[in-house]
């Protein structure tokens, strides 16, 4: 009677080893992944999502991921040395690039316009001039039907209520790409408020965490102004602001305006560090971002993975960039990064 019980052991046994044999490869290969983590600027994190997403179909043995926390929690962790690689719209300083142990490479991985958004509903195409904008940042406009806004935008139908500006809440490079902006095109601005992440805005402004808090500040309260990323405005179908550039020309912050913007950037190559204050032409809020990768790496699995990563954005990744709302690096400049990584990450 115990022969039965004895077979059937034997039947389990055998299709469990085969089956430790059959998933043998697929375990190993799981196990063996190689987890990137990154933090940091959330500009990019449309863009950023999808690479990683199409980035792990072709390469299933290593692990990205990243979170937009803000440009200046990304490079804080960056210094910390609590990632694999950060992400920042504002290119690091000098000083702090000496705070990182491990060394850093700056890589410019795409471009982009900062959208100025605002919530009107019956004033579509807003028109803000080099003099009105920043003013009203400064708080020195107060009211949505000030004769400066209305006289460029005539028959409009400007309420009168409060301007109430939305800033960011966390150290953002958004926020340094529109105030590098602001502060080249109006001195007041410069000296009252200034170029940063996290400036000191006047008043009491309403803040967002990260572009989605911004936007979703925007959109919820009539009366509203902010900046984000073009994505952001356009995912959330926000009202988008046409702006003045260096010609005299108001612009909406498209793809092609923002090219327009970039087109003449020259990325220099001992530190790949370029900031856009006041483009000749296109869409005059505009700037790069950045991944910061180490130079040094604890392990040779870490190194290969990162360099993989970032030779696939360069290549590959860049073709992503426009349907997104994002400009492209140019081809020389990407080839040309890639190699310093190529040569510069060690393990």
């Amino acid at each position: 009677m115990a022969f039965p019980a004895i077979a059937f052991r034997r039947a389990v046994t055998a299709s469990a080893v085969t089956a430790a044999i059959a998933l043998g490869p697929l375990l190993t290969a799981i196990a063996q992944a190689v987890p990137l983590t990154g933090a940091g600027a959330t500009f990019p994190v449309p863009l950023y999502e999808r690479y990683i997403a199409e980035f792990k179909k072709a390469n299933p043995d290593i692990d990205v991921s990243y979170q937009g926390v803000g440009s200046g929690a990304g490079i804080r962790q960056v210094i910390a040395g609590t990632v694999d690689f950060g992400g920042s719209d504002a290119a690091m300083t000098d000083a702090e690039i000496e705070k990182v142990k491990q060394g850093v490479i700056l890589v410019p991985t795409a471009g982009g316009a900062v959208a100025v958004i605002y919530n009107l509903p019956f004033v579509p195409n807003l028109k803000l001039s080099r003099s009105v904008l920043p003013d009203i940042f400064a708080g020195k406009i107060k009211k949505w039907n000030d004769p400066r806004i209305a006289k460029i935008n005539p028959g409009a139908k400007l309420p009168d209520s409060e301007i109430k500006p939305v800033v960011r809440a966390d150290g953002s490079g958004t926020s340094f790409i529109f105030t590098n902006h602001l502060s080249a095109i109006s001195s007041s601005f410069k000296s009252e408020v200034g170029v940063g992440t996290a400036p000191k805005w006047p008043g009491n402004p309403l803040k967002g965490k990260g572009n989605p808090g911004v936007a979703k500040e925007v959109s919820g309260a009539e009366g509203t102004i902010g900046y984000v990323e073009y994505a952001y405005s356009k995912e959330k179908k926000i009202q988008t602001a046409w702006v003045e550039n260096k010609k005299g020309q108001f612009v909406p912050p498209t793809v092609s305006n923002a090219n327009k913007a970039l087109a003449t950037v020259v990325i220099p190559p001992e530190n790949n560090r370029v900031f856009v204050g006041d483009p000749d032409d296109g869409y005059p809020i505009a700037g790069l971002t950045w991944l910061m990768v180490y130079k040094q790496y604890d392990s040779p699995e870490k190194a290969a993975a990162i360099k993989k990563f970032v030779n696939w954005i360069l290549s590959d990744g860049q073709e992503l960039n426009k349907t997104l709302d994002y400009v492209r690096i140019p081809a020389k400049d990407a080839k040309r990064i890639a190699s310093d990584v190529n040569s510069g990450v060690k393990p």
